[in-house]
């Protein structure tokens, strides 16, 4: 009797363990840190990456609750490579350090001094965008344009980067959408951004 319970019970883990479908989600708290992170050393270069806008560390992660020892069962079943699957989405490659140095000098130079007159704001789709041309003068719109385009040309870039370089191209919307987030949320005061009806807001 006993060891038709064993056969039953170890028949009824496996089968349980066959129905479970491993996803590879989106981290989107490690995406945020990221993004903050690289986001903060092009606006506010002077100041260490980990430090925000106030120059306070950021909160400390709550927590995780301690799991339920059918949870812990299910973590000695599933093989350890899923976990694998999961990765802490990092944006330092080659590339995004060429990005970021570009962005940088954008920022110390006329993009941001575009900035600070209204002339230009974030978008909701993490862009750039000519928000006002009259506030700048007429011979100097082409270089202007030609500005915004050189930026949103490295943003669409750094997101298209983001994404492959952690092993899913598929989250380059989703990588897009924390960074918008990102810039909006760090945007100095006066600057202009799109809320998600596409909008003109200052901050």
């Amino acid at each position: 009797m006993r060891k038709l319970a064993y056969v039953l019970l170890t028949s009824l883990f496996v089968a349980l363990v066959g129905c479970v479908t491993i996803n590879v989600y989106f981290p989107e708290a490690a995406a945020q840190k990221a993004a903050d992170q690289f986001i903060g050393t092009v606006l506010d270069n002077a100041k260490p990456a980990s430090q925000n806008n106030d120059g306070k560390d950021p909160p400390k992660p709550a927590e995780k609750p301690g799991k339920q020892p059918s949870a812990m069962l299910l973590d000695l079943l599933i093989p350890a490579a899923y976990a694998a699957d999961t990765p802490d989405v990092r944006v330092q490659t080659a590339t995004t350090e060429a990005i970021r140095g570009r962005m940088q000098q954008r920022f110390q130079g006329s993009l941001g001094t575009l900035f600070d007159s209204g002339a230009v704001g974030f978008t909701k789709d993490g862009l750039v965008a000519v928000r006002d041309a009259s506030k700048v003068p007429l011979n100097q719109r082409a270089e202007v344009n030609a500005s915004v385009a050189d930026e949103n040309r490295d943003r669409s870039a750094l997101y298209s980067e983001v994404a492959n370089a952690n092993g899913h191209p598929e989250w380059e919307a989703q990588i897009r959408a924390t960074f918008a987030k990102g810039w909006i949320e760090r945007a100095r005061s006066g600057w202009y951004y799109q809320d998600p009806s596409g909008a003109w807001k200052q901050k």
